[in-house]
């Protein structure tokens, strides 16, 4: 089969799509003939040696996709051959097939296509545990969400709404906040612009904001902790930008603010009922129709090395999508 080969944590030039052995099942496990897999930035980390997670040498990424289910191993029930499914494995998923953990495969929504369903697992999860679980946001408050027109920034955008709030979208191009305007944000703010903080504080007034949705980091962090208003939290998600901000602790220890860490991955882990009611209302939602996913390219096998670069340092918008 097809796949896209990490052989060594290096630069995403090095990665190549090659001919490997497709994969057998085993007990426990599934093989899935990929259909459609979706970039997470993740990913690109993980193939740089620069994620929390390090997989074992040579590996394919991707770490969600949908597809069908080719090959049953023994002690799997849930599913069948030829079931429409997603799953959401670290690894795999840019690849014609995937051998994933049966725990880890779940059937495909019947409304939702390949592209969504591979697009759907992480972003819109991770979104909505950060906003429900962690920030318990609430009706009429206002959040201010960086890097807004990234994969989970496009779905925090979605999702802040559907639960009543007002949105600040905050990226650093015009043509980014279009999109996010056009996924509901109440607000932009550019901030490429040395006087963004003023913009912010023109649309919240002295109350400031209540929520900061932050998976950029870097330079950006520190001011946007600061547009925080009394006991408004920070929801600390990611590190787009590349650096791991320092932030002042008097900061948190002023208007009595809340900084909060967001590992979508562990509370999978750690409160598993949790997730599936929180992945059965984002289901809800999209059979309804109240939340079409952000999908804004689609690309070949071939061009994942290029969407990744791009993901990477932070030149696409939305969600891209490989289809294979």
């Amino acid at each position: 089969m097809r796949a896209l080969l990490c052989k060594q944590f290096a630069p995403l030039d090095q990665l190549s799509v090659e001919q490997i052995d497709t994969p057998q099942a085993t007990p426990g496990h599934v093989v899935i003939a990929v259909k459609a897999a979706s970039l997470n930035f993740p990913d690109a980390l993980m193939c740089q040696g620069l994620y929390q997670v390090k997989p074992p040498l040579p590996f394919v990424p991707g770490a969600e996709f949908a597809g069908v289910v080719y090959e049953v191993g023994e002690g799997v029930t849930h599913v069948k051959v030829g079931d429409r499914v997603i799953a959401q494995t670290g690894t795999g998923g840019f690849g014609e097939y995937a051998l994933a953990p049966a725990m880890r495969v779940a059937p495909l929504p019947r409304p939702m296509s390949f592209a969504d369903g591979a697009a759907f697992v992480m972003t819109y999860g991770t979104s909505f545990h950060a906003l429900k679980d962690v920030a318990a946001l609430q009706a009429g408050e206002t959040i201010l969400i960086l890097g807004a027109s990234g994969g989970v920034g496009t779905a925090a955008i979605q999702l802040a709404k559907l639960m009543g709030a007002n949105v600040i979208a905050a990226a650093s191009s015009d043509e980014k906040l279009a999109l996010c305007k056009s996924l509901g944000a109440d607000h932009l703010v550019n901030y490429s612009q040395e006087n963004w903080r003023d913009t912010v504080n023109s649309i919240v007034g002295k109350k400031g904001v209540d929520v900061v949705y932050d998976a950029v980091g870097g330079a950006y962090s520190e001011t946007a902790l600061r547009s925080l208003g009394w006991r408004g939290r920070y929801l600390v998600v990611g590190f787009a930008a590349g650096d791991i901000p320092k932030i002042p602790l008097n900061l948190a220890l002023l208007k009595e603010r809340k900084i909060l860490g967001v590992y979508w991955g562990d509370a999978v882990a750690n409160n598993p009922k949790q997730h599936m009611a929180n992945m059965h209302q984002l289901a809800t939602w999209f059979g309804e129709g109240k939340l079409p996913i952000a999908i804004t390219e689609r690309v070949s096998l071939d061009g994942t090395v290029d969407a990744l670069k791009r993901l990477s340092t932070r030149q696409a918008m939305g969600k891209i999508v490989v289809e294979i």
